[in-house]
């Protein structure tokens, strides 16, 4: 049996469970575009053992009003995915991305549907105080290793007649690496103070991988997430901080977009000050930066220079165009305090 005849056969078996008899089937990538007579429908897998959150997370946001989601439908005797071997398939309508407009108002659309998201699904869970207290002391405790690791790393290179390519570099970057990490740490420093007596931390059902490839318009202009596998029931900023990474990981730019975006986010749903205070942390955090000199000690032999020279000028790229959007956040957010105490007064 040909693999052709097997993916129609498996194909025509789930559709069954809908009552379609696809007339064509087309691969689009990971999704199969199904024609029937009945219109147009996406089919899409996901591992078996994702499904069980990622049903469950688009079925609260669809319960709780949240219609701007593809929706996913039911088979006819009511589940709302079908196993096969270890892959769970669903089906929703074919939209096509038809929706015009410039790369920034695209954006903002998706950050006001995010926020939109997030308000609709936000709710306060509440967290053992030693729970807080382990997270910080974990992540704080990291961080400050990281530190001496790269204040022992500095020693060595300047102690060294002739410094090899990435060890040059790394000297001349040093200085704005650790103080990006002194920045993420004394905002995690003023956020455990700010919530270390609180027993409440607010989540959202986020999306898991925010971007215009899975926001879609339709014919009318109206906005449209996809691809919700990776949903999770966590803080806002787990949906903000790798779209921000992620867009800035690129030559050196002052990404005023980027600050754009979020705060349109912002607009619709504000983060509050220790939410704040945390997603300024881990959005400073050099971790990148770190990393590539960990990997380049741990080789021992045969390093490739030029390779990681190129790895950590591209992550010092990421860390001064990131350092842009700290720095503006930090300004707004000064500016707010300043406003907020004058009208107090």
């Amino acid at each position: 049996m040909t693999n052709k005849e097997t993916l129609s056969r498996e194909t025509q078996y789930i559709l069954n469970n809908y009552g379609l008899i696809p007339r064509y089937v087309e691969e689009n990538g990971k999704i199969r575009r199904v024609y029937t007579d009945q219109g147009q429908f996406a089919l899409k897998s996901i591992p078996a053992q994702n499904g069980i959150d990622f049903i469950r997370n688009v079925q609260s946001l669809y319960q709780k009003g949240y219609n701007r989601i593809v929706p996913i439908f039911p088979t006819q005797d009511g589940r709302y995915a079908i196993l096969q071997r270890d892959r769970l398939y669903y089906l929703m309508p074919w939209l096509s991305n038809e929706g015009s407009g410039e790369r920034f108002e695209k954006h903002n659309k998706m950050f006001r549907e995010l926020a939109r998201m997030h308000s609709i699904s936000a709710k306060e869970i509440t967290i053992d105080k030693e729970k807080r207290e382990h997270h910080f002391e974990k992540i704080s405790g990291q961080w400050k290793k990281q530190k001496e690791f790269l204040n022992e790393f500095i020693k060595h290179c300047e102690k060294k007649w002739y410094m090899s390519p990435f060890e040059l570099h790394f000297c001349m970057y040093y200085t704005d690496i650790i103080q990006a990490l002194n920045y993420a740490e004394k905002k995690l420093d003023e956020w455990y103070e700010k919530t270390k007596d609180s027993e409440k931390v607010r989540t959202v059902i986020t999306h898991g991988k925010v971007s215009l490839q899975h926001f879609i318009q339709d014919d009318r202009g109206y906005g449209h997430f996809i691809n919700f596998e990776n949903t999770r029931i966590v803080p806002p900023h787990f949906d903000l901080l790798p779209f921000l990474r992620k867009s800035t990981a690129a030559y050196p730019q002052a990404c005023d977009d980027c600050v754009g975006w979020l705060y349109n986010y912002f607009n619709y749903f504000p983060l509050k000050e220790d939410e704040m205070l945390l997603f300024q942390s881990y959005l400073a955090h050099p971790g990148s930066q770190f990393a590539i000199v960990e990997s380049y000690l741990d080789k021992k032999e045969d390093k490739n220079e030029l390779k990681y020279v190129t790895k950590l000028l591209r992550e010092y790229w990421l860390l001064k165009n990131t350092e842009y959007i700290v720095m503006q956040v930090e300004e707004r957010e000064q500016q707010k305090k300043a406003a907020q105490a004058q009208a107090a007064e």
